[in-house]
Formats: C-alpha cells, sequence, structure tokens
C-alpha cells in the first residue's frame, strides 16, 4: 500500500516535497516512481529512483526542478518540488515497479491515491 501526501497550495516560484509511505517490507525491492494527471490530460511520467536511490531520471518538463529521492529506512520516497510553475499543477501519484529507469504507467504494478499540487501565477 502506498499513501502519498504533502500536496497543497503554493504560488508560482514557491517550493513543496511530496513523501509517499509505503506499507509491507519489500520497499527496498521496488523501484519507486512519481506520475502527474491535469485535469483533462492524460497521467504523465515526472520522476523515478532506483532500488537503492543511486539511480534517478526525470522527464524533460522537471529536470533541474525536482528532485526525486528515498529513504529505505522509512519506507518511503520523496519528491522535492522547486520553482514550481502553474503548468505544475496536478494530482500527483506515487507508484512501484519492479524496472529501474521505468516511465510509462504499465510498467508500475502498484499504484497510491493521488495528492494535489496547485500553483498560482
Amino acid at each position: 500500500q502506498l499513501q502519498a501526501s504533502g500536496g497543497g497550495l503554493v504560488q508560482a516560484g514557491g517550493s513543496l516535497r511530496l513523501s509517499c509511505a509505503a506499507s509491507g517490507r519489500l520497499f527496498s525491492t521496488y523501484c519507486m516512481g512519481w506520475f502527474r494527471q491535469a485535469p483533462g490530460k492524460e497521467r504523465e511520467f515526472v520522476a523515478t529512483v532506483s532500488w537503492t536511490g543511486t539511480d534517478t531520471y526525470y522527464a524533460d518538463s522537471v529536470k533541474g526542478r525536482f528532485t526525486i529521492s528515498r529513504d529505505n529506512a522509512k519506507n518511503t520516497v520523496y519528491l522535492q518540488m522547486n520553482s514550481l510553475k502553474p503548468e505544475d499543477t496536478a494530482a500527483y501519484y506515487c507508484a512501484a515497479s519492479s524496472r529501474r529507469g521505468a516511465s510509462k504507467e504499465y510498467e508500475y504494478d502498484y499504484w497510491g491515491q493521488g495528492t494535489q499540487v496547485t500553483v498560482s501565477s
């Protein structure tokens, strides 16, 4: 089970940190990812991190502004979002995959509920 939190309302240029807590003892055996879905749009890949946290991959739209990380001792993955833009407004979802570098929805086995991020201009 994945539980995302940390969303909210922030002004453009601001920062937010999302968290996703996982239950169970197998967290460290999964790569973790973040996706987002804006109203009227398809869900899109944001970032993913490998099992140990050493490898990270980002969508071009967030590269240099967002940072994904994980703490396996806490069974938690994070998404630090800086320099937020109105176009970052979306529901953000965390997910677990057995594949490193996965960027497609079908590559993910488990999904959490979304946490809403709203960036005002």
